[in-house]
């Protein structure tokens, strides 16, 4: 079979299956072009408060934070500052 024969086949077989596809859609189908669909019966009715999940938690915030100074372990003396380093 040669290599253009084989191409036709294929593109045939492609253009049955796609028109397979649209027949069976088709024919599966409850929505016809003349009728209307009737639209969906409403949901139950919810007349309760609406939450987002969220948890309120109610505290009383302290006075004053409680904190305290940091000091940081120096543990080196501090040195001179070179003469060639000063500025006049």
């Amino acid at each position: 079979m040669k290599s253009s024969q084989f191409k036709v086949i294929a593109a045939t077989a492609g253009a049955a299956a796609v028109v397979a596809m649209g027949a069976l859609t088709v024919t599966f189908s409850n929505v016809s072009g003349a009728e209307t669909p009737e639209p969906a019966p409403p949901g139950p009715m919810t007349t309760s408060e609406i939450t987002t999940g969220e948890s309120i938690v109610e505290t009383v915030a302290p006075e004053a934070p409680e904190t305290s100074a940091f000091v940081p372990p120096i543990t080196t003396t501090p040195s001179a500052i070179p003469p060639t380093a000063e500025q006049p």
